[in-house]
């Protein structure tokens, strides 16, 4: 893989060079989002999609752009199809979108002004605006959401789980001014209901795999102290009709992630063997992710 640490380029829109950045967009049936996803990122000097053998308009999309190098990967995990995108980048400087954000204007020009001379630190955090149904969630905690989505190649990685899946960084992470957007749900409510619940079986798997079990506290209290934890000390209230079903939503997520771990058990108990998805168990996957907690 070409190493490219003193690489620059020429900004569009400005007289100054800047570092050269690669990003990452990880997908499956995004034909709804992919286009927009890749338009806020064509700033960058590489775009770089895996995709999960999308059955959709997706892999079309991605490739109608000059710019974007396009790949399909069996999915593992977010985690584990980022950690994979970052060998196949070209660049030092990365930044990572999932489908469904988008990097704001005011987000693009402060990353541009941050790489015209060598940042201070290794790896950035930025907030997220997160959108339901065509408005933005302005509670329900989301009001805190923050996420390390540029850096410095070989200085973080993602750890590696099925599912929600953190950014592995060294040294002081600065939180940058302007936000990445993130439609989480947009056109297709029912599909999201979906996803919730494949969240959940990924999210019991991967207990079930660290060798944690589910009580009957986590089956009934969990997804009770959910709600009320996100709609009235995180406001959701305030948000109206969306902010109860956004809450309400994230509970049943919980409540999936249990009630399967749960039934698991007892089958086990049975003799009968939880139906795991796959892990990737490919030691090449997670070698970056040890790097950098033994530099930590």
């Amino acid at each position: 893989m070409e190493s490219s640490s003193a690489n620059s380029t020429q900004p569009e829109d400005g007289n100054v060079r800047r570092f050269a950045v690669s990003a990452i967009v990880t997908c499956f049936n995004e034909e709804h989002n992919i286009g927009d996803c890749i338009e806020s990122l064509l700033w960058c000097d590489e775009i770089v999609v895996v995709d999960s053998f999308s059955t959709d308009r997706t892999a079309e999309i991605a490739q109608s752009y000059e710019r974007v190098r396009f790949y399909q990967r069996a999915y593992f995990g977010a985690g584990a199809q980022k950690n994979w995108a970052l060998q196949q980048i070209q660049n030092d400087w990365v930044f990572i979108l999932d489908a469904d954000e988008r990097c704001s204007p005011e987000l693009r020009v402060e990353i541009d002004a941050l790489l015209q001379s060598e940042p201070a630190a290794s790896a950035y955090m930025m907030n997220r605006r997160v959108f339901f149904l065509g408005s933005e969630i302005r509670y329900s905690g989301w009001q805190h959401d923050r996420v390390s989505r540029l850096f410095r190649r070989g200085t973080a990685y993602y750890e590696n789980r099925r599912v929600h899946s953190l950014l592995r960084t060294q040294g002081e992470v600065p939180i940058l001014s302007h936000p990445i957007d993130h439609h989480m749900v947009d056109l297709s409510f029912d599909e999201y209901a979906f996803r919730l619940g494949k969240y959940g079986y990924w999210g019991a798997a991967q207990c079930w795999r660290d060798g944690m079990r589910a009580s009957f506290t986590d089956v009934t209290l969990r997804p009770i102290w959910r709600f009320l934890r996100t709609y009235v000390l995180q406001l959701g209230f305030l948000d109206g009709m969306r902010g109860l079903v956004f809450c309400l939503l994230q509970s049943y997520g919980t409540y999936m992630k249990f009630a399967i771990l749960w039934g698991w058990q007892t089958n086990h108990a049975r003799g009968i063997e939880p139906n795991l998805p796959d892990f990737d168990n490919d030691e090449k996957t997670w070698e970056g992710l040890s790097e950098v907690d033994s530099g930590e």
